[in-house]
């Protein structure tokens, strides 16, 4: 999972053809580490997205702009436009991120 770290680098990634799935998430956050303990299966089987990883705190007002209240929440933007927000009170589990992932890929 690559990271983003700038607006200008948000904003090159989310206009792109290809659906692109960002981890919205920081270092202090208990369930963003119990998520990066599965996480990994999870991006190698769904790889028709290409994921990348925000840390909330870098990029707050990218944050507030998508309505990130939570985290970790999983946004997937195509063509500039969010096309789908997994908030965080429902990314606990894996299942519940397949499920997301099911519908929106």
């Amino acid at each position: 999972m690559k990271s983003i770290t700038t607006a200008e680098q948000f904003n090159e990634i989310i206009n792109k053809d290809d659906k692109a799935l960002i981890k919205f998430q920081a270092g202090w956050c208990p369930d963003c580490k119990r998520m990066d303990m599965f996480i990994d299966p999870i991006v190698e089987k769904y790889n028709t997205f290409t994921w990348y990883d925000v840390d909330r705190d870098v990029l707050p007002e990218i944050a507030e702009k998508y309505e990130v209240m939570g985290i970790p929440s999983l946004l997937v933007f195509q063509n500039g436009e969010k096309k789908a927000h997994l908030h965080s009170a429902n990314a606990k589990t894996p299942d519940q991120v397949e499920d997301f992932l099911e519908e929106v890929k």
